[in-house]
């Protein structure tokens, strides 16, 4: 038997008229998973969890849950949670009555519901507020009481659309470790869009990086982190982003700010090629290649510098005090096993 919680997008295309929203998308997302749908906005992630849920229809494609193929299924009929951004609680209701409502619409025996209720609550620890109403409630205590209405219909699939963006920066952080600790205990498949790439490299075990309607990537956070395969990915993957500069090989090397730095790959030199660099990986050294400091950013325990080399601008991670002053002039080197390689014309890796 197929396991529970098995979802396959195939081929999924969503067109408005002339505009391709979806350009064929190809997904599987395996039992038990926190796959996460991370792009800008407008890239197609939240189209794409629409359709997953039956709440907008594919122009072309399939979609499968558990093997069986849903596409044209009500979204009733899909066994279903959805949490939203805007948490979508009945403002009149209580708290328990909110939670109940998903059960009351499947026709749940009146003696189950109150038990289910307490025990989805007490997952989410609100069940001390279930007489309130939702304008009694905190930001992040009206996230939790969407989450336990998901819980409480036991579903096979949890969908989650940016439900941690109305939450201040504190709560979001708490928030995110409560949110993977409860799926884990909960054993059930997650797909969760953001366009917080720090929210998906800390929750998902694997995730899609979108653009304009198309995937550019799928993999375990750490190995998109490390392997960005395309350009798109380094210059959104990363925080601060990867630092890319334009530039040619050189024998067995690449120029950068007019002189030549080893690379690990061999090619053929006179090549033009885009240069990865993160700024974490960026060294400084007094034999490296000179460069101005053009603004400081103190993050109390490290400082992000905004740096001139040879005119491009560059970021660099900088965990020494003192802290160098804007103006000054430093000099930084690059190892080859740090250095990325893109191709300028496709945009692929090298």
């Amino acid at each position: 038997m197929t396991a529970r919680g098995l979802v396959q997008l195939e081929k999924i295309v969503k067109k408005h008229g002339s505009f391709e929203a979806l350009k064929g998308i190809d997904i599987e997302i395996r039992p038990g998973e926190f796959f996460a749908l991370l792009g800008p906005s407008g890239s197609g992630k939240s189209t794409t969890l629409r359709i997953l849920a039956g709440l907008d229809a594919p122009t072309s494609g399939r979609i499968l849950l558990d093997g069986k193929d849903v596409t044209g299924a009500d979204a009733r009929a899909r066994d279903i949670a959805m949490v939203f951004q805007s948490y979508a609680l009945y403002p009149h209701m209580t708290v328990a009555e909110n939670i109940a409502f998903p059960l009351e619409m499947a026709k749940t025996p009146k003696a189950e519901i109150a038990p289910a209720v307490r025990e989805a609550a007490a997952k989410v620890k609100i069940d001390h507020l279930l007489d309130r109403k939702p304008g009694q409630l905190s930001g992040g205590q009206q996230q939790r009481c969407a989450l336990a209405r998901a819980i409480v219909r036991k579903a096979r699939l949890f969908l989650l659309d940016e439900p941690l963006s109305n939450l201040d920066a504190m709560l979001r952080l708490a928030t995110r470790v409560e949110l993977k600790k409860l799926q884990r205990s909960l054993g059930v498949t997650a797909v969760y869009v953001t366009h917080d790439q720090e929210e998906a490299m800390t929750l998902a075990d694997r995730m899609a990086v979108f653009r304009e309607g198309e995937i550019c990537q799928i993999g375990r956070p750490a190995d998109v982190f490390a392997a960005p395969n395309c350009i798109e990915v380094a210059a959104f993957i990363g925080s601060p982003p990867m630092n890319l500069i334009t530039t040619r090989t050189t024998a067995g090397g690449v120029l950068i700010g007019g002189r030549h730095v080893p690379v690990a790959a061999s090619l053929e030199a006179g090549r033009a090629v885009v240069v990865g660099v993160r700024p974490s990986a960026v060294r400084f050294d007094p034999a490296g290649i000179p460069v101005t400091v053009e603004v400081v950013e103190n993050l109390g325990d490290a400082a992000i510098l905004d740096l001139t080399l040879d005119g491009t601008p560059l970021r660099a991670r900088y965990d020494r005090f003192p802290l160098p002053r804007e103006g000054e002039t430093m000099a930084v080197s690059f190892a080859p096993e740090d250095i990325h390689l893109f191709d300028p014309t496709t945009g692929r890796r090298i």
